[in-house]
């Protein structure tokens, strides 16, 4: 049995490639400037190309569609937010305890959302009626989802949950809190920091609040006191 060995690729090859990839990046980052200013549903696709440079046709070269764009910016979102809540998750290790662990998690989470509001707002939201992502751009929010639940699996495995708690339940409703932190400081005080945001700054109260439902209650000191009651 005889191989053909592959052919290299042409010279220069690489090189469009690189350049596609870097117009694609630069249409995506246009894309989301003209959501941040007209709205997820204003988006223009002749007023991406004026601003990229090229002509509206050219812009089917690289997004067969607005959708297709919309994908773009949906999917990016999502990777970036997963790579974000990553690198997060391999910062704190092992979880250890309930209360740093989702205090992280959650300031991580609502932060990049608050931070990058526009790209935020179609990933979370439907703001465009007409707009459904396709699997491949859902993809990313999957494993995100995926990778929420191997932690809370962790969280579990370290004994930091109550007995019996049911860990789909318990990411369900975390997710449900996180959520509705920056959907609150999005929708209502989009122009305040996320140090100083009327609904960011609650996130230590959100936590306490889930950590009293499903966190592992303390352990009893002598004398029917527990340890947190001790002075």
């Amino acid at each position: 049995m005889t191989t053909t060995a592959a052919r290299p690729l042409p010279r220069g090859t690489d090189r469009r490639h690189e350049r596609r990839r870097q117009t694609i990046e630069e249409i995506v980052d246009v894309a989301v400037a003209v959501m941040r200013e007209n709205g997820a549903a204003g988006l223009s696709l002749g007023e991406v190309a004026r601003r990229v440079g090229i002509r509206t046709p050219s812009l089917y070269v690289y997004f067969a569609s607005k959708n297709a764009l919309y994908d773009a910016v949906f999917a990016r979102g999502w990777q970036q937010l997963l790579d974000t809540m990553d690198a997060a998750r391999a910062e704190l290790g092992q979880p250890t305890d309930l209360t740093d662990y989702l205090t992280t998690a959650a300031e991580t989470i609502v932060r990049w959302a608050v931070d990058n509001a526009t790209s935020a707002q179609l990933m979370f939201w439907r703001p465009v009626p007409d707009y459904e992502p396709a699997p491949d751009a859902y993809a990313p929010a999957v494993r995100m989802l995926e990778r929420s639940r191997e932690s809370f699996l962790q969280v579990e495995a370290a004994g930091l949950f109550r007995p019996g708690v049911d860990v789909d339940e318990a990411l369900r409703t975390w997710t449900v809190l996180t959520s509705g932190v920056f959907t609150q400081q999005m929708a209502n005080a989009p122009h305040e920091p996320f140090e100083t945001g009327r609904f960011t700054t609650a996130i230590p109260r959100v936590v306490e609040m889930y950590v009293a439902v499903y966190g592992r209650p303390a352990t009893p000191a002598r004398g029917g006191r527990s340890h947190a009651d001790q002075r």
